[in-house]
């Protein structure tokens, strides 16, 4: 079997600087307008879940074994389920498959009542 440590992010560890340019662009912003204060509160949120820990006597951290299993689950899960739905959900003009089918229900039934309300005021 191997070892899942062999597959973690850096082998030294990242700090707050090297992680803001990448999770920065996710939020929509640039890696200026993400503080430091908000990448510090994200990153103890992280430490305090146990999905990462701080290397001792630096300013870097590393992810746990914990955190590694919880990647692995979420982005398994991405791949196998939520892609797939969602694929599925949008429809590619073929046959209406069941969560279409209840997605446009739910669409007819929310602009129903957006109109129901819009008349009434």
């Amino acid at each position: 079997m191997v070892d899942n440590r062999t597959y973690r992010l850096l082998p030294r560890g990242f700090r707050n600087r090297d992680l803001r340019e990448y999770v920065a662009p996710l939020l929509g912003l640039t890696a200026e307008q993400l503080s430091r204060g908000k990448m510090t509160y994200d990153l103890r949120r992280l430490r305090l879940h146990g999905l990462i820990e701080r290397i001792p006597r630096s300013h870097r951290y590393r992810v746990t074994d914990r955190g590694f299993r919880a990647a692995v689950f979420l982005s398994s899960a991405y791949a196998r389920l939520l892609r797939p739905g969602l694929a599925m959900a949008h429809g590619s003009g073929a046959a209406p498959t069941p969560i279409r089918t209840a997605l446009d229900k739910l669409d007819r039934a929310v602009d129903r009542a957006w109109e129901a309300r819009n008349v009434a005021a």
